[in-house]
């Protein structure tokens, strides 16, 4: 059975992050609504209520530092009733009326990003640093080995004497006990962790997790190796999860799943008798949701849930019908005369009241903008250099790897309305429709040099100017692997004066190659070892500038040992390195071609002289091939059933009946539609697979001190004429 809830909204503040929004428990022996917590930041904290339907301060304290995190406390089997709040480096603590009973500065050198309370225990997470801290004396930290995403303890439900466990959700894919009892990698790179069922389960070990990616999953971390139950593939390309959490909305007694993602879909997912989810509801708020949390907030005896987005939207997905109570005499095209509208009391005084509220900003405004055109002119006038300060905006932009389609999701969000968006590209990129975005591209064709040769700093230079309220832009990008440099955002907002902030965005040589923790150990591989006086440092930050998902600060240890893989090709990777040597290994030459080629280019930038050795395995030349092999296959008939289809469709024109037609000529007809789209949502792949065979070709002779150019026409067509065996003997044979 599906959900039916009705979105309400309650307030807006400044823009929020992660987890600045939480619901008080109800502690009141009266039965009255809970209280919503958000901190923005503005570094404005906020307690309200609502009371029929009207938003009711509890509290409002002033500006200060932006605010990171917001989390409830208190003694051990009381309730969690104390907010407790995270700015830089420092933790304030408030009770439920909103009076401050801790200010503690924590002495982080990076600022606090993550906050847990247990009782007495204050958990802070920087951007790699856990402490521990018990009665706000310090009892040890951990240094993570790459960023430190969530944050969360269990057993949830402590008691006193209960012992306590922190769980990291590190970005290389990793859940990490602290001490480091144990770790378990997931799929991708964990963003958001909660208990199972919201106390982790009756093991008091059991986790959901939310990756970048868009997968949920359920890991049990109990005993020496972790258990995985369950998996929820991102089939639809969704968005990241930015927030998870757990709530019975249903009143069945087990609480749903609720999913929070960085697109602004929210998501409730009910457990079937064998507790796997079940997706029972989802709305989208087309911005960035940034914390989820449920409880009884409009109306007595209504469950809902709190959702907080990037732009500080508080809303409530209600199980309360809110009905309409307008009547009127309404015309055929479904509206109505102002004058014969008819509202019920209540309706009307609201009406009133937004009316006097949208009077009082409009003429807020029109002064401010009367003020900013007089001291602008008087400036002007006296060519004095005091001007007008550009207005200062926030931009929440993410660009990730997405492995369902070997691309990156390039997603910009702004605080107020974008006018456009202005993306260059020194690197040739490919950018791909999305369905979700309505705004207008335009591409400006990149003008030659001044003598006449090609332009190499611009070969991409697109436009997209958004619809009016438009505050999020996302955009699929497609990378060639072997090409590097970077794409650059050009934002402007709908603001006076205008004001464009940049942002930029590395495209890494192995661009498409994803970090993971295990390979394929049976394949045979090729191999390359660089030898010279570098630093462990050093040849760590080359093999950063080439691969995504590596954090840069190095790893602890003598020797660090990596592990990719190629989301297009499911290719492999290893890079062992140390100080003076590193070591790749890989199926795939033109992987080691490309390193080959980026490393020493580091080297000689350092002036770094390199003993370079390396082994080619022309056993890898024939697994790569075929990898090669179906996504070749599959791109190829493709290609001919859309050549095809073309003159079936026109012969069907021509004669009707087309039963004579052999079954799969029919079966390309029926498909047509399906076909085109999939044809369209893959442009130029097949030409990139032949590029990408036509790379390793050379690079497999390359190696070999062979220039087997003069041989590439045969190979494409070879590849014209593909068949896999062949393909092989052309390689074997050349």
């Amino acid at each position: 059975m599906e959900l039916d809830l009705d979105v309400v909204d309650y307030i807006q503040v400044a823009v929020t992050d992660k987890k600045c929004m939480t619901i008080l428990p109800n502690n009141d022996k009266r039965r009255v609504t809970q209280k919503v917590v958000v901190g923005d930041k503005n570094g404005v904290l906020q307690c309200f209520g609502i009371k029929k339907r009207d938003v009711n301060s509890i509290f409002k304290l002033l500006p200060g530092p932006p605010i990171s995190s917001i989390q409830l406390g208190g003694a051990l089997g009381t309730p969690q009733d104390k907010i407790f709040v995270a700015s830089g480096s420092d933790i304030r603590g408030y009770s439920r009326k909103g009076k401050k009973f801790l200010d503690f500065n924590s002495n982080l050198t990076e600022a606090v990003a993550n906050l847990w309370i247990s009782g007495s225990d204050l958990i802070v997470g920087g951007q790699y640093v856990f402490n521990h801290f018990s009665d706000c004396v310090d009892q040890g930290y951990y240094l993570a080995s790459d960023k430190i995403n969530d944050i969360m303890c269990f057993p949830v439900n402590r008691k006193e004497g209960d012992g306590l466990t922190t769980v990291l959700a590190c970005n290389d894919h990793v859940l990490r006990g602290c001490e480091l009892k144990y770790e378990a990698e997931v799929s991708g790179a964990p963003q958001s962790i909660t208990g199972y069922k919201g106390d982790g389960g009756e093991g008091k070990g059991r986790w959901c997790t939310g990756t970048g990616d868009g997968k949920l999953g359920h890991v049990l971390l109990s005993g020496e190796q972790p258990i995985y139950n369950w998996e929820i593939p991102n089939e639809s390309n969704y968005g990241g999860v930015s927030c998870l959490s757990h709530y019975d909305i249903t009143g069945d007694g087990v609480p749903e799943l609720i999913v929070g993602r960085d697109d602004g879909r929210v998501e409730i997912l009910s457990y079937d008798a064998a507790d796997e989810p079940t997706l029972r509801f989802s709305h989208n708020f087309n911005e960035s949701v940034t914390a989820v949390q449920g409880g009884v907030v409009g109306s007595l005896g209504f469950e809902e849930v709190v959702v907080s987005t990037y732009s500080g939207w508080v809303t409530g997905l209600t199980t309360e019908h809110l009905q309409k109570k307008v009547s009127g005499n309404f015309h055929a095209g479904g509206t109505a005369n102002a004058q014969d509208l008819v509202f019920d009391e209540e309706t009307e005084r609201k009406l009133e009241t937004l009316r006097s509220e949208v009077e009082l900003l409009q003429q807020q405004v029109e002064n401010e903008r009367t003020k900013h055109m007089q001291r602008t002119s008087k400036a002007v006038a006296a060519n004095s250099n005091e001007m007008t300060h550009a207005p200062t905006f926030h931009v929440n932009d993410r660009f990730v790897l997405s492995p369902s389609d070997s691309s990156y999701k390039l997603s910009i969000e702004v605080q107020t309305a974008i006018d456009h968006i202005v993306l260059q590209s020194d690197v040739p990129i490919d950018l791909l429709d999305v369905e979700s975005t309505s705004a207008v591209v335009s591409y400006t064709k990149n003008p030659p040099n001044p003598d006449g040769t090609p332009n190499a700093d611009n070969f991409l230079l697109a436009t997209y100017r958004c619809q009016a309220n438009t505050t999020r832009l996302e955009v699929t990008v497609r990378s060639i692997e072997g090409q590097y440099g970077h794409l650059q955002a050009y934002i402007v907002p709908r603001l006076q004066p205008k004001t464009c902030v940049l942002r930029r965005y590395p495209i890494k040589p192995l661009s498409l190659h994803q970090r993971v923790h295990d390979i394929d150990e049976s394949r045979a591989m090729s191999s390359l070892k660089l030898i010279g006086q570098f630093s462990l440092p050093e040849v760590h930050s080359w093999f950063v500038k080439c691969l995504p998902d590596l954090p840069d600060r190095t790893p602890t240890g003598d020797t660090a040992t990596l592990h990719f893989r190629n989301i297009f090709l499911e290719t492999q990777l290893v890079c062992t390195y140390r100080k003076g040597e590193a070591q790749v290994f890989s199926d795939n030459i033109s992987t080691i071609s490309i390193l080959k080629d980026y490393l020493s280019r580091e080297a000689t930038l350092k002036k770094i002289a390199l003993n370079i050795q390396y082994e080619v395995n022309d056993a890898s030349m024939r697994g790569a091939i075929q990898l090669f092999h179906p996504k070749l296959d599959e791109q190829l008939m493709l290609a001919k059933k859309v050549q095809l289809l073309d003159a079936l469709q026109e012969l069907q024109t021509h004669e009707g009946n087309m039963e004579f037609l052999a079954p799969e000529y029919q079966q390309i007809l029926e498909d047509g539609e399906d076909l085109k789209i999939k044809f369209k949502k893959q442009p130029a792949r097949l030409e990139r697979l032949y590029g990408m065979v036509t790379d390793l070709f050379i690079d497999k002779y390359k190696f070999k001190g062979i220039n087997v150019k003069q041989k590439i026409p045969q190979l494409l067509e070879t590849l014209d004429n593909y068949d896999q065996e062949s393909l092989i003997e052309f390689f074997q044979q050349t």
